[in-house]
């Protein structure tokens, strides 16, 4: 048996897995994200832990003679993460997480500087790792003259779990510290930003072992015989374990608290000045393009907020069905943007409202802001030579039939609804489980769901659409001029 984690922004998903990759459970817990001053967005890992002993509890009470024969664990994290800790492990600060842009000055800095951009493959976001640990240095002196080890959030975990200071290539390459073509840390850049290599954990590969589960945790967990931990990745490159997606041409969109439109690359290609996210794969020798937006379902739950309907009642008023877009436009930047602008002072905008604006006209205009938003990411990614003719709908806003037409309408290809199931980060983290302790090839593990449903472009409505995204992307530099 096999345990996956998915630790996410807000809560830890947990799944037992058999080696046939057959599902035998899944426990969820919630924790909170607190915002203490505006673009500020931190977390403490000690909520983690928590949830992760609560899920582990519950699988057990369920399910005691599986946990009891579990070999093997893999840990999927939200990325870009700054766990700080101490020669004794202890935490110094709350974790900074990716959708803290406190860092912009510091981001600015770094990615002027020769070496960043090349070394990496990546403009340095306000939202990456490094940036983060050189505010603390700034601003926090005394807790940054602690640091021991700089830690991404599930590699805080797996140090809970073993002992150990392990991380991996999928979510290093998301630090601004990494080689991401070598699959390395870099001496270059963590000298240029003020760090030192010891400071950093040892890398393996997301299937290689990254450690053994503590005996005294195995002990608490009825769990006979050794577990390997292994390294786990990044959340997105271990949901395209779960869902297959590793090979050139292979890609999905993801309606999750962000957005992404990921492709699979067999190469290192990166193109920084895209803003596209050109970050290593779990997979040994595979890499992976994404576009990222820093809000899409959030746009909906801030929107249900301020409503009062949930998201999926809003979502229920415009109908299983797209009639044309909108005359109102979203501009979905909640906390900044990523792709293509790379701009964490922007914030968003409603435009065109009237006295008849409703809840229906709201929600509409909100779904296409961030339809248009992916349209965005698209485009950023075929500048780079990245060609996506499908892909697989993922997370929690695929469930809206409407969205789902008007992203396949918007991005003029046939978007694939996999079936009913348990898929995505917490599934790819055991199969990198099942890959590094069985020996097994990924490609024989890792498979893409069945397909339930295909949504084709409504071609009626493409030029509409087409017109309205070109309003949409005259828009970001004339809010950004007022926004000065």
């Amino acid at each position: 048996m096999y345990l996956g984690f998915d630790l996410g922004t807000s809560g830890l998903r947990t799944i037992l897995v058999s080696e046939g990759g057959e599902i035998l459970g899944s426990e969820e817990a919630h924790y909170e994200v607190s915002h203490p001053h505006s673009g500020w967005s931190e977390q403490d890992p000690a909520a983690w832990i928590a949830a992760c002993q609560k899920t582990l509890n519950a699988l057990r009470a369920a399910n005691p003679a599986a946990v009891t024969a579990i070999r093997g664990i893999g840990i999927s994290g939200h990325m870009h993460g700054a766990t700080l800790v101490d020669k004794n492990g202890d935490v110094l600060r709350p974790c900074m997480l990716w959708n803290d842009t406190r860092s912009a000055q510091e981001a600015a800095k770094m990615d002027g500087t020769d070496g960043f951009r090349a070394l990496s493959g990546n403009i340095v976001f306000p939202g990456f790792t490094a940036p983060k640990v050189a505010w603390v240095a700034k601003h926090e002196p005394e807790i940054f003259a602690q640091i021991h080890k700089v830690l991404l959030p599930k590699d805080y975990l797996r140090y809970w779990l073993t002992g150990e200071y392990f991380g991996d290539m999928s979510d290093a390459a998301g630090t601004s510290w990494l080689d991401v073509g070598k699959r390395a840390w870099s001496a270059e850049l963590l000298e240029k930003s003020g760090m030192r290599r010891d400071q950093m954990p040892d890398l393996v590969e997301g299937s290689e072992a990254a450690g053994m589960l503590r005996s005294s945790l195995a002990s608490d967990w009825g769990i006979e015989g050794p577990v390997t931990v292994v390294g786990g990745g990044g959340d997105n490159a271990v949901a395209a374990c779960g869902v297959g997606c590793f090979s050139e041409g292979d890609g999905f969109v993801s309606l999750g608290t962000s957005g992404v439109i990921l492709a699979a690359k067999e190469c290192f290609s990166p193109k920084p000045e895209s803003a596209v996210h050109t970050f290593c794969h779990a997979i040994p020798n595979t890499w992976y393009q994404m576009g990222v937006i820093l809000a899409a379902t959030d746009c909906m739950n801030w929107l249900s907020k301020n409503l009062g309907p949930t998201p999926a009642e809003l979502s229920g008023l415009l109908g299983p069905t797209i009639s044309g877009p909108s005359d109102i436009r979203f501009l979905p930047y909640l906390s900044g943007e990523r792709t293509p602008h790379n701009d964490s002072r922007i914030r968003a905008s409603l435009i065109g409202m009237d006295v008849g604006t409703g809840h229906a006209e709201l929600t509409q205009a909100v779904m296409e802001g961030v339809g248009f938003a992916l349209r965005d990411n698209l485009e950023a990614l075929k500048s780079t030579g990245t060609d996506l003719k499908r892909v697989l709908a993922i997370g929690g806003g695929a469930a809206s039939e409407y969205w789902v037409e008007m992203l396949a309408t918007l991005l003029d290809m046939p978007i694939d609804l996999p079936e009913a199931g348990d898929f995505g980060a917490a599934l790819g983290a055991a199969r990198l489980a099942i890959v590094g302790v069985t020996g097994a090839d990924p490609k024989d593990v890792m498979t893409g769901p069945k397909v339930a449903k295909t949504v084709s472009p409504r071609s009626e409505f493409s030029d509409a659409y087409s017109e309205a995204y070109e309003e949409y992307r005259a828009l970001y530099p004339a809010i950004k001029a007022i926004k000065k």
